[in-house]
């Protein structure tokens, strides 16, 4: 099976934060463990993408690249997008199809927008997908703390399904490329 790890808004600004915004929860090991999946990825031979919010760092400089310390690897394919949607007017979804990817690995930021969205378009699109619970992350809203946002998404999207495609949760220190969906099916 085709597998591709999908690595959304991973970008300098949106995990380190800046004057308005605080960065992510865990930042440190969100990064450690982008790195440790994109090795996982690679030993299987499996794509890597990134996505990149245009909204972030008003689309330029270095705040808008993806954060410094992510270990990107050279044949990775890159999409920007204006909206919450990776899907969205990006090319993704047609990448992912022309390479025959049938099973997506999902990490980044932040947690109850882009990632949320990206887990439920992906098994809508065929899909079924892996969320890294380590491997996304984000910041505090008037509500919830960051903890409890990536807490109940965790709980949520794992069983997640669109009749013959869905989603489940597990850790960056797990096989992610031996996709676990058929014990479930």
């Amino acid at each position: 099976m085709k597998q591709a790890l999908l690595i959304i808004d991973a970008q300098q600004e949106l995990i380190d934060g800046n004057e308005n915004e605080n960065s992510v929860f865990k930042k440190e090991e969100l990064v450690a463990n982008i790195n440790l999946v994109i090795s996982k990825a690679l030993e299987s031979n499996s794509i890597v993408l990134f996505v990149r919010d245009t909204d972030v760092a008003e689309g330029k400089g270095e705040g808008f690249q993806i954060h410094s310390d992510i270990s990107i690897p050279l044949d990775a394919k890159v999409f920007d997008k204006a909206a919450t949607n990776s899907f969205h007017r990006t090319g993704l979804k047609s990448h992912l199809e022309e390479n025959a990817i049938k099973h997506v690995v999902i990490m980044g930021c932040k947690t109850e927008h882009c990632i949320d969205t990206a887990v439920r378009t992906a098994t809508v699109n065929h899909m079924d997908v892996t969320l890294v619970g380590d491997g996304h992350s984000t910041t505090d809203s008037k509500v919830l703390s960051a903890e409890q946002i990536i807490n109940h998404h965790n709980k949520i999207l794992h069983g997640h399904y669109n009749v013959d495609h869905f989603s489940v949760v597990r850790s960056a220190q797990d096989d992610l490329f031996e996709p676990t969906h058929d014990t479930y099916r």
